[in-house]
């Protein structure tokens, strides 16, 4: 499913974490979700913190605004939006590596999605293989393109 921006995105997560409530404590999501709304309403509700970094730029004023940017500003979620840009899709940046490219636009003709879950199969497999004999996950452009 394409989402225009990460404002969807944003509201498409308030739906699917439904089912986590009581399990999940902390989101992190990318800078385009630091509506206080939003913020508001996973620690009301689900009982969660959502995690991102404050825009620049953006009104600030509000009482409000400003706790949630204090709650974000502490050591423990700097380190948890830290670890987001490994953890969140790492397979998208191997496969830009493995494939050497520079533009990865998922959105558009739909054929194109198809080729690129099969980059994804066999990126995985090379990465399953690689796991079984002990070797790292991430050097595997030989195994996955077929050269020696």
């Amino acid at each position: 499913m394409w989402m225009r921006n990460s404002a969807n995105e944003a509201k498409r997560m308030w739906l699917e974490t439904g089912r986590h409530t009581g399990t999940l404590k902390t989101i992190v999501m990318d800078s385009k979700a630091d509506d206080y709304a939003l913020f508001r309403e996973f620690r009301r509700q689900r009982k969660m913190t959502l995690i991102t970094t404050c825009r620049r730029k953006t009104d600030n004023h509000s009482p409000e605004r400003a706790r949630m940017f204090q709650i974000m500003g502490t050591k423990t979620h700097k380190q948890y939006y830290k670890e987001r840009s490994t953890t969140v899709e790492p397979m998208q940046g191997l496969l830009k590596d493995i494939f050497d490219l520079t533009r990865c636009w998922m959105h558009g003709n739909k054929n194109n999605r198809w080729l690129f879950a099969a980059m994804g199969i066999a990126v995985q497999i090379a990465q399953l293989n690689a796991y079984r004999n002990n070797q790292s996950t991430w050097n595997i452009k030989s195994a996955v393109l077929g050269v020696p």
